[in-house]
């Protein structure tokens, strides 16, 4: 395996479980503070907002890239 490859395989891993790491603490989150439906609703889409923009961020570089 060379190097770029074991890089690509790491960034995709390693990003995909800080971003399951990142819906687990919104969820904690909103229950610890006891936010209501509005209130989780909230905080699961103001913080989730990163998480799209890194995933919108991807997906546009592999559509322009073909």
């Amino acid at each position: 395996m060379a190097v770029e490859q074991f890089e690509t395989i790491s960034l995709y891993l390693c990003v995909s479980g800080l971003i399951a790491y990142m819906f687990f603490i919104m969820y904690k989150l909103a229950t610890e503070s006891k936010a209501g439906k509005l209130g989780t609703i909230a905080i699961f889409v103001t913080l989730g907002l990163g998480i799209f923009g890194f995933v919108a961020k991807e997906v546009l570089t592999l559509v322009i890239a073909v």
